[in-house]
């Protein structure tokens, strides 16, 4: 027992002994009711599986998940308020004992996980997010999945995947990390597979849950090694012992194998999670779940999941001298960034062009992470939840409006429509700040990606140059295809053809010279309804659906979208702009988002790492490095504003209408002439391999898919016919020797005794011949 206690003084000395200044502060205790956060997302969840299984057919599961969700939100404006408003120190919140074991006496014989919250800056600007855009998207989702046949249980659904990411976010250990990480992913299985009646749907649930299986087996065993490594798996623990490179039983932990396993193995877990480099194939498959599940999971929760991963677990990174992971993060980050860029060039599916540019963006914030600059990796993945968010709604609005029409070609002047313009107006918004416009939220985020990419040495981040160019063509791209959807679909002259989906043509469709009766909504597969639903206009559409539609005797007027669903997108169109402002908020902290990532552990530093802005005495920004001879902060602010106008204006060019605010260069259909013989006919096959996706999903299915699939069958083969074959072989031996015998066994007495005596005979004559 005394040595036992000695044990504990050990461990308690090298606990308090945490750095405060550069390094991660101690904890303080936090208030139990930080449960209830993920605890009113479960229970939101628990309510509407209830309500599937009693078949509801109202809107309660919609509510009362948006409500739970939105209780959730509270709390954490409520926690975070005090959290900054206070001292800014983490605070740890314990709610009971899970696991607790141990095979020995002495520090790290033993293994303690509890059911307990980490609340610092990091984990409060995520869960401000992640809670705030669930309930707006649930508020829209109310309205579009109206009708659907698995209403509840896409509620059911939608608030475990809300419950999950906070365990992740919040949890204070490694453990519960890790059970909302695997949460996260069987919820987003659900999620895309929600149309699970059509093949592409449980086809791209299927190829989400696999990849990101890959990512979690490298997560899982960098978890692994965390533990024998240190000892411990909680953060109270790990982020005192990493600054002064021990385990918890003092013994040094500097030098070993570990200090570069450990952060590959957890940035193989965040690659996958977050679409990077060869495991984004995963993520623009996903548009086949519904549009608000497209908006969670491409903005709010999933793909940041590996940017917090890393931000988390910056002690980790940064503990290895070599920044062997954090230079592979980076890398990684570029080439996906710019891979997407191209692909999203030449796609035309509107849908799709959003999930690659999600691809693209969580590209430029690994390459920030791994450029040492996690503050703007952190203030990318806020301003980016926002206006990509807005961005699948809208598209959403226009697909479930067009019968399901998503092709860019097909679709002209949505903005000028009857009950589009707001529509129209929030997607002009999210464009604007996704392709890094000066004074929006996404010019700010981009630009201080931007500047840090050139003040970070090679020496650190070899090839640090390279990738900050790279970045900045990429920022080019992502103007262009940005606002070539947006010309494309919302200005110009008002055509569009109607899509090939029939649930959604019923909601628009009428017999010609008839008036369409707006506000009907059915029970469908997509599920986008409207407030006036009756049980006649349901049994109407469910006629209606089932026959093919007749442009001879039929018209299709767009479907606009409800009051609900205007209302999230003028609030996230709010949000989005006000999320500008947040940058010039505590200026000398790098902005708002910077003042609160400085008090997390993604503000660890890592060792000679020189490339930090500093901040003057009269708040201006300079830094080491330059751009051209110029302070490269000072310098983003124009050249990013250059780099992206131009790309607007590229986009102007070739797909802008003509005379739109008199901005535009020419007509369509003289731009779209240049385009094809100038542009297209030049750059050869280049466009067609772009728009199809480079021929990677072949190029794995070639490589992976199909050598699987015949090694398969072939030990399939060898399991049927030789394996099979001695097993069945064994037990057919018996049977055809008692089938040959069958004949003996007439039911004929005479016969019996013949036999008899036969054997009898036979039996002698062998006794008689062995004895002489």
């Amino acid at each position: 027992m005394i040595e036992l206690s000695g044990h504990l003084a050990q461990l308690s000395s090298i606990l308090a002994a945490a750095p405060t200044d550069g390094g991660i502060p101690a904890p303080t205790d936090g208030p139990a009711w930080f449960g209830l956060i993920p605890g009113l997302a479960l229970l939101g969840s628990i309510a509407a599986l209830v309500m599937m299984f009693f078949r509801v057919k109202s809107k309660a599961p919609a509510w009362t998940v948006v409500t739970t969700l939105g209780a959730s939100f509270v709390l954490t404006l409520i926690g975070f308020i005090g959290w900054y408003t206070g001292d800014q120190l983490p605070q740890v919140s314990t709610l009971w004992t899970w696991i607790s074991t141990s095979w020995g006496s002495e520090p790290g014989q033993s293994f303690h996980a509890d059911i307990g919250f980490y609340m610092d800056g990091l984990s409060w600007l995520w869960m401000l997010f992640v809670t705030g855009l669930a309930t707006l998207i649930g508020l829209y989702a109310n309205e579009y999945m109206a009708g659907d046949r698995g209403y509840a249980r896409f509620f059911a659904a939608f608030g475990l995947f809300v419950m999950s990411m906070a365990c992740l976010v919040m949890g204070d250990n490694l453990v519960l990390l890790y059970l909302g990480w695997e949460g996260v992913g069987l919820c987003s299985y659900l999620l895309i597979g929600h149309y699970y009646r059509r093949p592409a749907a449980v086809a791209a649930a299927k190829k989400a849950f696999i990849i990101n299986r890959i990512g979690d087996l490298g997560l899982a065993l960098g978890l692994f090694l965390v533990f024998t490594t240190y000892g411990t798996i909680r953060y109270e623990e790990l982020f005192a012992l990493i600054p002064q490179g021990v385990d918890i039983a003092g013994a040094s932990v500097t030098g070993q194998w570990t200090e570069w396993a450990i952060p590959c193995l957890l940035m193989l877990g965040a690659f996958g999670k977050s679409a990077q480099l060869f495991f984004y194939v995963w993520l623009p498959d996903a548009m086949e779940g519904p549009t608000p599940v497209s908006a969670l999971i491409h903005a709010a929760t999933m793909v940041t999941a590996g940017v917090y991963l890393i931000a988390r677990m910056y002690p980790l990174f940064a503990a290895d001298p070599n920044m062997v992971a954090l230079t592979i993060v980076a890398w990684a980050g570029v080439i996906t960034a710019f891979w997407a860029a191209t692909i999203e060039m030449a796609m035309f599916d509107i849908k799709r062009v959003m999930g690659y540019s999600t691809v693209s963006q969580l590209g430029f914030m690994f390459a920030a992470l791994g450029l040492l600059g996690t503050t703007a990796a952190c203030f990318h993945v806020f301003t980016h939840a926002f206006f990509k968010a807005s961005l699948f709604l809208g598209v959403g609005c226009v697909m479930h409006g067009f019968g399901g029409q998503l092709d860019l070609r097909k679709l002209s002047g949505v903005m000028w429509m009857s009950g589009f313009r707001i529509v129209g107006i929030v997607m002009l918004i999210g464009c604007i700040n996704l392709s890094g416009v000066p004074m929006t939220a996404g010019y700010f985020s981009k630009d201080m990606i931007l500047a840090q990419a050139f003040t970070t040495p090679g020496a650190l981040i070899p090839g640090a140059q390279w990738i900050a160019w790279l970045l900045l063509i990429t920022a080019g791209m992502t103007a262009y295809y940005t606002f070539r959807v947006f010309f494309r679909v919302f200005v110009g002259p008002k055509k569009f053809y109607p899509g090939d989906d029939p649930e959604l043509l019923a909601l628009g469709r009428h017999p010609k010279g008839e008036p369409l009766h707006h506000g009907h909504h059915g029970e469908h597969e997509h599920g986008h309804g409207h407030d006036d639903e009756s049980p006649d206009s349901i049994e109407d559409l469910r006629t209606l659906r089932q026959k093919e539609f007749d442009p001879e005797t039929e018209e299709f007027d767009p479907h606009p979208p409800g009051r609900a669903m205007n209302i999230v997108l003028i609030i996230l169109m709010v949000c989005t702009l006000a999320a500008s402002s947040l940058y010039f908020i505590n200026k000398a902290d790098h902005g708002w988002v910077g003042s609160i990532v400085h008090h997390s552990t993604a503000d660890y530093p890592a060792p000679g790492d020189s490339s930090k802005t500093v901040i003057a005495p009269d708040g201006s920004e300079h830094a080491v490095g330059t751009f051209l001879g110029f302070d490269p902060h000072k310098a983003m602010y124009y050249v990013s504003a250059v780099v992206g106008l131009i790309g607007i204006l590229i986009a102007a060019y070739l797909h802008g209408p003509k005379g739109a605010w008199g901005l535009f260069l020419g007509n369509r259909t003289r731009t779209d002439k240049v385009r094809c013989d100038a542009v297209a006919a030049r750059l050869g096959p280049i466009p067609r391999w772009a728009e199809n996706k480079w021929y990677v999903d072949e190029f794995y299915d070639f490589i992976i898919r199909k050598p699987l699939w015949m090694i398969g069958n072939i030990f399939h083969l060898i399991d049927k016919l030789i394996v099979d074959g001695l097993v069945n072989g064994a037990g057919l031996a018996p049977r055809a020797i008692a089938q040959s015998l069958r004949p003996s066994q007439n039911g004929i007495l005479q016969s019996y005794a013949v036999a008899m005596a036969c054997g009898v005979g036979v039996i002698l004559l062998i006794a008689f011949l062995l004895t002489t």
